[in-house]
């Protein structure tokens, strides 16, 4: 499946793992746009971006813009969330419309941090994905790129995140567009899963990777074996 005639918008992608993926993205030729709250920082930190891109680029053309959230919601072809959880669904809410008949792929983990450390945030529909499921009924809601640390994507001296990606949807044509264009970014993998109902557990293993990370000073992620 070729991904790369898709537009992939990343709500949320001011932040440092919205702005990792959109650079990795864009550097293998993906379009990308990147969406905010604040229309004009978007299009100050894609134009930072796509600066950035350039420098690791596998295509000639780097293909990066910023804009409003509504607006590159309504223009992308594939919507990223990437936004902090506690803005999680105020950020969706007014978006069912523009995102309908669209893969939404949900990358928010309910994280909190106390004087133990990291731990998981309850949520109401069980996960964040199955919160997003909720909110855009008429989107084909998919989770993925949980567990990718912002540090490594942004680290571009890495040429390739050497990861997998634990995939999960109701939809089989959603979670096998989301693993090709996984499959795209250098050294990333796309794993099925399971269905959204099983998102929780995808989503609480971050925390645990954060408490790896923060003993032995690492950027953890992933491998699956015999697949």
């Amino acid at each position: 499946m070729d991904t790369r005639a898709l537009s992939v918008g990343l709500l949320g992608g001011t932040g440092p793992q919205g702005r990792g993926l959109a650079i990795r993205l864009a550097a293998i030729g993906q379009q990308v746009l990147i969406g905010s709250r604040d229309a004009d920082r978007a299009a100050e930190i894609a134009d930072e971006a796509a600066a950035q891109a350039r420098t690791i680029a596998t295509r000639p053309a780097v293909n990066l813009r910023g804009g409003s959230n509504e607006n590159i919601a309504a223009a992308a072809d594939v919507v990223i969330i990437a936004v902090p959880f506690a803005g999680h669904a105020a950020t969706l809410s007014p978006l069912a419309g523009p995102l309908a008949g669209k893969v939404v792929v949900d990358c928010v983990v309910p994280m909190g941090f106390d004087k133990l450390g990291a731990h998981v945030v309850e949520v109401p529909e069980g996960s964040v994905t199955e919160q997003a499921a909720a909110l855009l009924p008429e989107s084909q809601v998919v989770g993925a790129f949980h567990h990718i640390s912002a540090v490594l994507l942004e680290d571009l001296s890495r040429p390739s995140v050497d990861t997998d990606v634990m995939v999960v949807g109701d939809a089989r044509e959603a979670t096998d567009l989301v693993q090709a264009l996984i499959g795209t970014l250098p050294g990333m993998r796309g794993i099925y899963a399971g269905r959204l109902r099983n998102a929780r557990q995808v989503e609480a293993l971050t925390v645990n990777l954060v408490s790896i990370n923060r003993r032995y000073k690492a950027h953890a992620g992933i491998r699956v074996t015999d697949v």
